[in-house]
């Protein structure tokens, strides 16, 4: 497994590409694009959770060999399409780094919504969806802890960046 010093967010993000898994990508990495560089150990994402989203999505975490993090490795985890049919949220050890799954995050507003107000982002040249400006405050306020608020303050500058230049005299 990648140790949290060799945490690179964006070859997660391409093997998700790759296995055309439909999710979008939240938490610090979404803050690290949508406003500042912040430090963050691993990949938070959202995910479709129809059949064949998670038949794709079991296939990439047995090929990126995922385990449960902070759980003995005897623990039996198999991460197939039932599995995570029956699970809200993943805390996962990958050999490409860490990777939470959240099939509805608290504060969001449902995948489907989620994906819908995502902003398309190139990173490495792969189009990856990332979490709305709004939505991602929506979330870090329903987490509630120290460096949420920290991400809060930070996405409310960018927003009201982004709404200065769209509001520019002229523009």
């Amino acid at each position: 497994m990648a140790g949290w010093s060799d945490f690179r967010p964006t070859t997660l993000i391409a093997a998700l590409v790759r296995a055309d898994i439909d999710f979008v990508v939240i938490g610090g990495v979404a803050v690290v694009i949508q406003a500042s560089p912040r430090f963050t150990r691993d990949l938070d994402i959202s995910y479709a959770t129809d059949t064949a989203n998670l038949e794709r999505l079991g296939s990439l975490l047995t090929a990126l060999d995922a385990k449960l993090r902070g759980v003995e490795n005897d623990a039996p985890f198999i991460p197939d399409a039932r599995t995570l049919r029956h699970a809200q949220m993943l805390t996962l050890a990958t050999r490409d780094g860490d990777l939470d799954l959240l099939a509805d995050p608290p504060g969001s507003p449902g995948y489907p919504a989620l994906r819908r107000h995502a902003d398309i982002v190139e990173l490495d040249g792969d189009s990856v969806r990332v979490a709305s400006l709004e939505d991602l405050i929506e979330m870090k306020r329903a987490a509630g802890r120290p460096q949420d608020e920290i991400d809060i303050e930070s996405l409310e500058v960018a927003r009201s960046r982004l709404r200065g230049r769209r509001h520019k005299p002229g523009g």
